[in-house]
Formats: C-alpha cells, sequence, structure tokens
C-alpha cells in the first residue's frame, strides 16, 4: 500500500482525528497512538483562562507527548502499522498561539532538544473543516472538559492550523475537506477517504474536496 506504515492525523479540535484513527486502526489491524489530553490536568482550567493556564498546559502536553513518541521506535519492530491522531510538530501550533514572552523563549529552546528523537510518519493527514461544524462536532461529543471552549478560540486555532500546514513539507501530506462527510457514521464517506489515503499515485501534497452527496 504505497510504502506507507505509519499515519498520523491532525486537526483542529473536532475535526475528527481520533474518529477516523480508530477506524483506520481496526481497517489495517493497527496499533493505534491516541493523544492523551485528558490526562492533562490544567486543560479544563486553560479553557477557562488561557493566559493564567497556558504555560503549565504547554508543557504537559510537551512532555507527555515527547514520551508516548519514544514508544514508536520499540512498536515500529512488531506492528505492521501503526495510525496516530497527533504529529509532535503540531506541538507549536499551540505553543505560539499561547505563550509569549520568556515562556516562549524558553519553549523554544526545549522544543528542538525533543524534536531530534521523533520519528516522522510515512504520511500526514490533515482534516480541515468549517468553523460550524467545528462547533457542531464539539457540542454533540460534549467532553465536561470542552465545556468553555469557545467559538472564538477555534476559530484562532483553525487559522493557526491553516497557516502551519500551508507551509508544511517534512512529509507527505493529504489534506482532507471534511466539512460535508461523515466517515463516522458514512461507510460510502469513510470508503472513499480510504481509497485516497492508499492511492498509488498519489503527490507528496495533494488537496482532497470530495464532492458533496446530494
Amino acid at each position: 500500500m504505497s510504502g506507507i506504515r505509519y499515519i498520523a492525523i491532525e486537526g483542529v479540535i473536532g475535526a475528527g482525528k481520533t474518529s477516523l484513527a480508530q477506524k483506520l486502526s481496526e481497517r489495517l489491524s493497527a496499533n493505534l497512538i491516541l493523544e492523551e489530553f485528558e490526562e492533562n490536568p490544567f486543560l479544563e482550567k486553560f479553557y477557562e483562562d488561557r493566559k493564567r493556564y497556558a504555560f503549565q498546559t504547554q508543557m504537559f502536553f510537551l512532555i507527555n507527548r515527547y514520551k508516548q513518541q519514544q514508544l514508536l521506535n520499540q512498536q515500529e519492530l512488531f506492528s505492521k502499522y501503526i495510525v496516530s491522531d497527533y504529529i509532535f510538530e503540531k506541538d507549536k501550533i499551540f505553543a505560539y498561539l499561547n505563550l509569549s514572552g520568556e515562556e516562549l523563549k524558553l519553549y523554544e529552546n526545549l522544543f528542538p532538544l525533543l524534536e531530534r528523537d521523533i520519528p516522522k510518519p510515512d504520511l500526514v493527514i490533515f482534516l480541515q473543516s468549517s468553523i460550524d461544524r467545528l462547533v457542531t462536532n464539539v457540542k454533540q461529543r460534549a467532553r465536561k472538559i470542552e465545556h468553555n471552549l469557545t467559538r472564538g478560540y477555534l476559530t484562532e486555532l483553525s487559522e493557526a492550523y491553516n497557516n502551519f500546514f500551508f507551509k508544511y513539507n517534512n512529509t507527505p501530506l493529504l489534506i482532507v475537506n471534511t466539512t460535508d462527510i461523515d466517515f463516522v457514521n458514512c461507510e460510502e464517506d469513510f470508503t472513499e477517504l480510504y481509497t485516497q489515503i492508499f492511492r498509488e499515485d498519489r503527490g507528496f501534497i495533494e488537496y482532497f474536496n470530495p464532492e458533496v452527496k446530494t
């Protein structure tokens, strides 16, 4: 399948990263790596007061993601496929959005030291979506930890993600417009996306905009 063994999925909160990762891992019988956001004791407070809790939240995620990614080097020996619902580099999106001053300088000194040991995916899938769809998805899943997550923050985050992946060229990249598809509940949508992921003739960077079904 195009030499792809390690797939990482990215997107703004509510884009469907984890759902797609779970469905892909089931189809491929892959080892599934999920971001442990619920382990972060500062996240809920961060959504209440971003400025006050940004640094603690960021550093917890950075160290936790690093430790989790280190396990990938061992797991690659035993798994034919690995599917993750994040890439380590995305940590910088949140850092530059939420940190400033001395805290950002400290982060910038630390991140490169950790990044050196992180294995790169064979393919990154970036799930794009409209803000309305993101808001709807977040409301529907009704996680207590996201109760104070605002539309304004989702908008800022979406812009930051788009800017990050506009410049991204570290690995093969598939950008998917997910606004009008439902790969979770519609098997046809999932199969169409799956086919795009494993296309033999897919270029290094591609954009997949599924046709809206009427």
